[in-house]
This record gives structure tokens, C-alpha cells and sequence, in this order.
């Protein structure tokens, strides 16, 4: 079952959390959690600011956290890559109860087939924990909206499934 996103969101809260240790620091602006931020608004979500954090342990910490608030959503974006410094599938993997691989794998297609061959280097998880949908998007705000595009038409369908809900 696929729909349009909609108003998918309304009644539910979400989280950004935006993994960027240079951010974090004020090196310069967060790109892409403002962008995560405002798709979901639009698709009717209860969501703040995006929690800016450096990637690692700290991304890991606030997390936890965030998870423990127990939202209805909550998508990261940044440290999905292949730098030393790129830890979010490692900090988000323990939490997950559930995998849902499809999600990431699709993500990763769509930016493949779009002309971005590096999108296939993308680590990015989702999955379930708690009650709670996580997805990993990448660190750039192309990344972000391709994959906001392809979660778009199922991310009703997730939230429905997660609690018990019929196909």
C-alpha cells in the first residue's frame, strides 16, 4: 500500500538529529536538518529545531535520549559515510529492534539511479525501536530530499504497521 505523504504526520511527533561534528562547533550552518525539519512539517508532524550533535558517541547519547520520548519518528541525518568520523549506523544499530532494510536499500537506489553513483556508499540504516520508526539519511541536502521522496509515499503505511495495524 503506497499514498501520498500528505498530512501522514498529523497527530505524531518527529525528531531531527543532525550528526555533524563541524556543525556541532559552529564550523558552519546545519544544511541539512532544516531541510529534514521542513518535509516533515509539511506532511503534518509535531517537530522542533533539528538537534544538531557531533557525530560518535555523542550522536549515540542523544539518541538514546530522543528515543526515550518515545516519538513517532525520528530521522538522522549525516555520518551515513566512510570517514573515520562517520558513526551513525554504528550508534543508531544497537537501538534498533527491528531492521527494515528495504527502506535504506531503496534510498540508496534512488540516488544511484538519479546520477549520483555514490549514493550506493551511503550506510544509512532504518528500522524500528520501540514503537518508534528511525531512518539514517545522508549528510547532504540532496541526499536528504531523495530519500524524503522515496520514504514519502510508505512512511503512512510504517507508522500505521508499527503499533498493530492492518495491511
Amino acid at each position: 500500500m503506497s499514498e501520498a505523504p500528505g498530512r501522514v504526520g498529523a497527530g505524531r511527533r518527529a525528531v531531527a538529529l543532525t550528526a555533524s561534528t563541524r556543525a556541532a562547533a559552529g564550523v558552519y550552518p546545519d544544511r541539512s536538518g532544516p531541510v529534514v525539519v521542513a518535509r516533515l512539517r509539511a506532511w503534518g508532524f509535531e517537530v522542533g529545531a533539528p538537534v544538531v550533535v557531533p557525530d560518535g558517541e555523542e550522536l549515540g547519547m542523544a539518541l538514546r535520549e530522543v528515543l526515550a520520548s518515545e516519538p513517532d519518528l525520528v530521522v538522522t541525518t549525516g555520518g551515513t559515510g566512510l570517514t573515520p568520523t562517520d558513526r551513525t549506523p554504528e550508534m543508531t544499530a544497537p537501538l534498533l529492534d527491528v531492521v527494515v532494510p528495504g527502506v535504506s536499500e531503496a534510498f540508496r537506489a534512488a540516488g544511484v539511479a538519479k546520477g549520483v553513483p555514490t549514493a550506493m556508499l551511503s550506510r544509512g540504516l532504518a528500522g524500528i525501536s520501540g514503537r518508534t520508526f528511525v531512518v539514517n539519511l545522508p549528510g547532504s541536502r540532496g541526499g536528504v530530499v531523495d530519500a524524503l521522496d522515496v520514504l514519502g509515499p510508505v512512511l503512512g503505511h510504517v507508522l500505521a504497521q508499527i503499533p498493530g495495524g492492518d495491511h
